[in-house]
């Protein structure tokens, strides 16, 4: 098993290193290299790990069979629940499983070579300035390829520096949050927009970079995605109607 780097981490920085490749691995497998890691995780398999390496790489295994082992194992057995849940869901939770083993293994250097206390919380506060695994894999943070261009809010402006503009007529086009904009002003955006805001159609929370497009007429925020309206669409459009109240007003 090539869990144990050739190189031993020893200090603060070297384990932060083993911590950031490790975590790349993980990521890629989990996004870039999605199918691949999906084919591995056959559940008709035995117990499989979730590898990362410090070289940025990735290998879905069996566990070490040394007890204890020389490092912690990752969550055993993902592949069980591969074909028993949707598969976002799936690899959601693969997702902390893989956040918790990567604090875990950090740890279990600090411990084996006697960080101090100052040192530990050196280590930590490197490593909570990095979004989590969970979070680039369900974008609830920006993911290191960001498309900052593609910020739009009034429905005829495309500005990429910007991520809010006026919004003196029509909320036709909403990359920031929805809602709740105008009470903070020009507060920082991130604290407030992941709480409340849900999707018209399919109830889902807001999260970052997402297309999100606001009917004139209920008031009602919607996932892009989920209205069939895109953002080049969305350009051409002066006031927007949900399918909700399109349907009313053909009733009427």
């Amino acid at each position: 098993m090539e869990g144990m780097p050739q190189n031993t981490p020893r200090t603060v920085d070297e384990v932060f290193n083993d911590f950031k490749g490790r975590r790349a691995g993980l990521i890629k497998a989990l996004t870039t290299d999605v199918d691949k890691f999906y084919q591995q995780c056959d559940p008709e398999k035995e117990n499989l790990c979730l590898y990362g390496f410090p070289n940025e790489t990735w290998e879905v295994n069996l566990p070490v069979e040394e007890v204890p082992p020389e490092l912690p194992e990752p969550a055993l057995g993902i592949n069980f629940a591969r074909d028993g849940m949707q598969e976002k869901d799936w690899l959601s939770l693969v997702a902390v499983h893989s956040d918790s083993w990567l604090l875990a293994v950090a740890f279990y250097f600090g411990a084996r070579f006697g960080f101090t206390k100052n040192e530990r919380k050196k280590l930590f506060q490197m490593i909570n300035d990095l979004p989590t695994v969970f979070e680039v894999l369900t974008g609830n943070v920006k993911p290191p390829k960001d498309h900052s261009g593609t910020h739009n809010s009034s429905s005829k402006t495309k500005s990429g520096g910007k991520s809010r503009q006026s919004e003196n007529h029509s909320k036709v086009v909403k990359m920031s949050a929805p809602p709740k904009e105008e009470e903070s002003g020009e507060e920082e955006e991130e604290d407030d927009e992941q709480g409340g805001t849900l999707c018209g159609a399919c109830g889902d929370n807001y999260a970052n970079d997402e297309f999100w497009i606001c009917c004139d007429v209920c008031e009602k925020w919607f996932h892009g995605k989920c209205v069939k309206i895109t953002p080049a669409k969305a350009e051409h459009i002066k006031q927007y109607k949900c399918p909700g109240c399109s349907s009313k007003r053909a009733r009427v």
